[in-house]
């Protein structure tokens, strides 16, 4: 089963520094039919403008994921990590018992454009941790590429839950087949670009549930296309 969750649809929160786009219920958007999906609970689309950003703040019991479509995004934390993300970084910082950190965008002159992405932990209350990988363009070209895993395999981050997120860039013709089992939950997020999905159509913001199905079979449409896979037991 394929069920498409439209660009359109999504939630909408604008505050002057940041527009940001909500695939599931966040904040002030509420939307009944999108609280999450499996254990995925936020999928944000933020924009932010120069030199602006998420003052210092508190989480607890999430894995929180950023991952940079363009620009420059600067973390600080509780546990004393300070980075800068770009586009190919993954940071994962698994919030656990307790932690506070800020993002901002670093850069004077340009918008930074990323995804902020909430998965509940199997285990609460751990001690929080933080992680950060570059994953080249030539490792994610025409292929989908597993950036995060429960036992860091293949070189991936560490997730505290049994999940596997790929990611991947493809350009206009592409064709990708990616095998799965049904008793897994997937959901598939277009960050950039257009595609077909087992003959569905899908364009950048586009998320989509999969479920119950063995295979899915990947048409790209627009050079360019960015995407992510999250892939649950």
């Amino acid at each position: 089963m394929i069920i498409i969750r439209p660009e359109q649809d999504r939630g909408k929160a604008s505050f002057g520094w940041l527009d940001s786009r909500h695939t599931f219920s966040f904040g002030n958007y509420y939307d009944p039919n999108y609280v999450g999906f499996s254990r995925l609970r936020v999928i944000n689309e933020d924009r932010v403008i120069p030199s602006k950003g998420f003052q210092t703040h508190s989480h607890q019991n999430m894995e929180i994921i950023s991952y940079v479509l363009s620009g420059t995004l600067e973390h600080k934390d509780s546990i004393g990590n300070g980075s800068i993300i770009r586009p190919g970084d993954v940071q994962i910082m698994s919030a656990g018992k307790g932690i506070t950190h800020s993002e901002f965008n670093s850069s004077a002159t340009e918008l930074v454009h990323f995804l902020q992405i909430w998965i509940v932990p199997k285990q609460k209350n751990l001690e929080p941790s933080y992680e950060q990988k570059y994953f080249s363009l030539e490792q994610r070209q025409g292929k989908l590429r597993l950036i995060a895993s429960p036992d860091g395999k293949d070189e991936s981050i560490t997730i505290h839950q049994d999940a596997h997120i790929y990611t991947g860039v493809f350009n206009n013709g592409d064709r990708y087949n990616f095998n799965t089992e049904t008793n897994k939950s997937l959901w598939l997020q277009v960050a950039k670009g257009s595609l077909n999905i087992n003959g569905k159509s899908l364009n950048s913001g586009d998320g989509v549930a999969i479920t119950k199905e063995k295979f899915l079979e990947l048409l790209i449409t627009k050079n360019n296309s960015e995407i992510l896979l999250f892939e649950f037991v």
